[in-house]
């Protein structure tokens, strides 16, 4: 039986329809992931919550054990992810509030850990990255926004940068040229990792505000988390009609 997990902030749990039956913690052979695993039932189909920067969102993106994250998830069967995610847009169509689905990733990250396979590895452990977001589930997310008349952009280009401070605009100049649509500090390794474990994974990523140099007005963390609350709406609506389906 097939079963989805939601790694996100823990807002989500509050998802109407959605029951929570059990916190449960648990431990892998590369530590504790970010939270207790919340486990719940939505219109009786089973969903994993995981809050990847933790219950007080007190985990910046690069000290994330994305590792024990993952691999947690899989250890409870989990087949399925679908990360959502803050982004900063860079795209002209990636505006404030605009909820993306990207197709491609960049990663800019450095330092962080990105194998399962690091203190083991063989010529067999590479893995095809060729489009690192798994299309089926790419799909459902598009067809779930569509049946709840929900604006969504088709793909786009992931950015994924180290943090936790914010880009500089040259950065942004930078990224825009590589082909970037968005940028966000979490995207990778998690996307990788899902596919060492052959999880099929795929991003819902919400603009938060425009990326650096884009706007005429500072960046403040006020404005953006008042963006993500109103954002959080409509993918809860997403969400809601992508859980029950097969």
């Amino acid at each position: 039986m097939s079963l989805l997990a939601i790694i996100g902030g823990t807002g989500l749990s509050s998802l109407d329809g959605l029951v929570i039956s059990e916190k449960r913690a648990v431990n892998t052979p590369f530590g504790e992931p970010s939270s207790e695993l919340l486990i719940g039932e939505f219109q009786d189909k089973s969903v994993i919550f995981l809050p990847r920067h933790g219950q007080q969102h007190s985990i910046p993106p690069h000290k994330i054990n994305y590792r024990a994250n993952i691999w947690a998830l899989k250890e409870q069967g989990v087949d399925k992810i679908v990360a959502v995610a803050a982004v900063g847009g860079i795209r002209a169509d990636m505006a404030p509030s605009v909820i993306a689905v990207p197709e491609q990733i960049i990663d800019y990250t450095y330092g962080r850990e990105h194998s399962f396979f690091s203190e083991d590895f063989s010529s067999d452990k590479h893995i095809d990255f060729t489009f690192p977001y798994d299309e089926s589930l790419r799909q459902h997310i598009l067809q779930a926004a569509k049946q709840q008349e929900v604006d969504v952009v088709h793909g786009g280009t992931y950015g994924a940068v180290q943090g936790p401070r914010l880009e500089t605009a040259a950065e942004i100049k930078r990224m825009a040229q590589d082909g970037c649509a968005m940028v966000g500090m979490t995207g990778m390794p998690e996307a990788s990792l899902a596919r060492e474990l052959d999880i099929a994974y795929a991003t819902c990523a919400l603009s938060a505000n425009w990326a650096a140099g884009l706007s005429d007005s500072e960046i403040t963390m006020t404005e953006i988390e008042q963006t993500v609350a109103n954002g959080i709406t409509r993918i809860k609506k997403i969400l809601s009609a992508l859980i029950p389906s097969p």
